[in-house]
């Protein structure tokens, strides 16, 4: 600690940065990525066929209905989403038989599944964020839970140390090391510093019922299943039902629909969730839309057999169950158009070049010390290549991912799970390179292993299935335009990185190409001649 209140929170600002820094670039990345997961999975998914404008009726409810009837008749539940937006383009069904889930997407006017690859796609990386990988869920969120602690501390910390805030974000100084990438960090830090704020209290509140169980535990200590009376009271739940294990048939889905639509109006039922179906107890709950997507939508409960209506949940929802629905759709970001949802990726991108700076500000610094003290740091050579192999080796590890969609074979068994292996393999190899090379040619050699990566995936697209570029272009598929030109842009960034990091400019590198291309066409016209 130091003397002055301010030195006490540079101290801290410093410390809590570090100590959980690399988890954080990981959740900033993964949560990041995450705002595009639907473009993502359509890529990953290049089976399926760019998205149909259709209005949701009860003739496509019929036909995930009659579906569901042939291959879930004795599943525990279903559930049922209509094409509706980005998030939602296609008819799409879940079911769940003895804890194995099933997921189909159906054409919307003939019904017919339509086939796709196995992949985690872009809800897997999003998933990451929060429950991180290879751990229980529990363990994840309550380690997330504490990097968001550690986050905000960081972030209020930083607000008190920085007497001249706004000045110092106008402020770059290029070239002069140290001061550079202090620059950069205030930048990348003040650009977006209500984002970053927004992101970490509603992700902590989030993950509040995680990490705050006492708060339940002190008001529903006697309940038998506390938790789950919380849930009831709060969100206005109905009491779910287990199966009676006695077949009755259901009253069809599209006649319940009518009554919803009756009471709620046309085209606003976004889902439907059927508990026990083909069972004495089912339950079907239709879920609407909200127009703004700032609260959870109401609920209504049926009798699936009797088809009465049982319970209307959302009408009149308490302060803080309404609170808790907005930050956490803010958080998502689920009801942004296409330039606010930009506007957030953006935003995710300065928040990880925010964590990555601050990462690499810290080993300047250290260096810079003990050079000035003839004195090597213990931890400076272990934070060098922690810092190499997490700020360019996830990305590599995520381009790999997209490698592993394209190349493994289509009917490879537990494929979606060897594709989450090779993302962590071969960021793993990259915690384990910075060790046998010296650290700044680490830092080049895997700018460049990244820049290929990205850069030559478009053309990988290209040559192995038939929605590449060209097709994209013809077809307005611009999901699958954008993703491939995005993952170029991404190529071309790491390379540029790569080059100044060698300490030669765009234009001399340039200069160099064209040198050794004339040099190259000299020889060529001296042999021909």
């Amino acid at each position: 600690m130091k003397n002055t209140f301010r030195q006490s929170m540079s101290w801290l600002h410093t410390w809590a940065g570090l100590s959980v820094g690399w988890i954080l670039y990981f959740i900033f990345v993964t949560g990041t990525v995450g705002y595009f997961d639907s473009e993502i999975d359509r890529w990953m998914q290049p089976e399926i066929p760019p998205s149909i404008g259709v209005e949701r009726s009860a003739r496509m409810l019929e036909l995930a209905e009659q579906r569901l009837y042939q291959i879930a008749p004795n599943a525990q539940w279903w559930h049922i989403e209509f094409p509706i937006n980005r998030n939602r383009p296609f008819l799409e069904i879940n079911w769940e038989i003895d804890e194995e889930e099933g997921l189909e997407f159906l054409h919307p006017i003939t019904g017919e599944p339509i086939s796709v690859r196995d992949t985690g796609g872009g809800q897997q990386l999003y998933r990451m964020h929060y429950r991180l990988h290879y751990m229980s869920s529990t363990l994840a969120e309550w380690l997330v839970s504490l990097c968001a602690m550690f986050m905000l501390v960081a972030l209020i910390s930083a607000i008190i140390i920085h007497k001249r805030i706004f000045k110092d974000f106008f402020t770059f100084r290029p070239g002069k090391k140290q001061r550079t990438w202090l620059d950069l960090h205030n930048v990348f830090s003040v650009l977006a510093l209500p984002f970053h704020l927004m992101i970490t209290y509603s992700g902590l509140l989030f993950l509040a019922f995680t990490f705050m169980p006492l708060i339940i535990a002190g008001s529903y200590g006697n309940v038998e299943d506390r938790e789950q009376a919380f849930f009831d009271e709060v969100y206005d739940q109905y009491p779910g039902l287990s199966a009676a294990a006695v077949p009755v048939k259901m009253l069809p889905l599209s006649t319940l629909l009518s009554d919803a639509e009756s009471r709620w109006g046309q085209e606003r039922v976004i889902y439907i969730n059927v508990d026990n179906p083909g069972d004495a107890n089912a339950r079907v709950e239709f879920n609407e839309q909200q127009p703004f997507g700032l609260t959870d939508g109401r609920e209504l409960t049926y009798d699936g057999v009797s088809g009465e209506w049982l319970h209307e949940a959302g009408d009149n929802p308490s302060g803080p169950s309404l609170f808790y629905d907005v930050m956490l759709n803010i958080h998502e970001g689920l009801f942004a158009g296409t330039f606010l949802r930009w506007l957030y990726f953006i935003s995710g991108l300065l928040g990880t070049g925010m964590i990555a700076t601050g990462l690499i500000l810290w080993t300047i610094k250290r260096r810079a010390h003990a050079q000035r003290n003839n004195k090597p740091h213990k931890g400076l050579a272990l934070v060098e290549r922690l810092n190499i192999g997490t700020i360019i080796g996830l990305p590599i590890g995520i381009a790999v991912y997209f490698w592993a969609n394209r190349l493994l074979a289509i009917d490879f068994s537990s494929r979606a799970e060897m594709e989450v292996l090779a993302l962590f393999t071969s960021w793993g190899l990259c915690f384990i390179y910075p060790v046998l090379r010296p650290v700044k040619r680490a830092w080049v050699e895997l700018c460049w292993v990244a820049a290929a990566l990205y850069g030559l995936l478009p053309f990988l697209n290209g040559l192995t299935c038939e929605r590449h570029l060209g097709v994209s272009f013809v077809q307005q598929d611009w999901v699958m335009a954008g993703v491939d030109i995005t993952m170029l842009l991404l190529g071309v960034m790491f390379a540029l990185m790569a080059m100044r990091l060698q300490n030669q400019s765009v234009r001399g590198w340039l200069r160099s190409l064209v040198r050794a291309c004339s040099t190259l066409w000299g020889t060529k016209r001296h042999d021909y001649s």
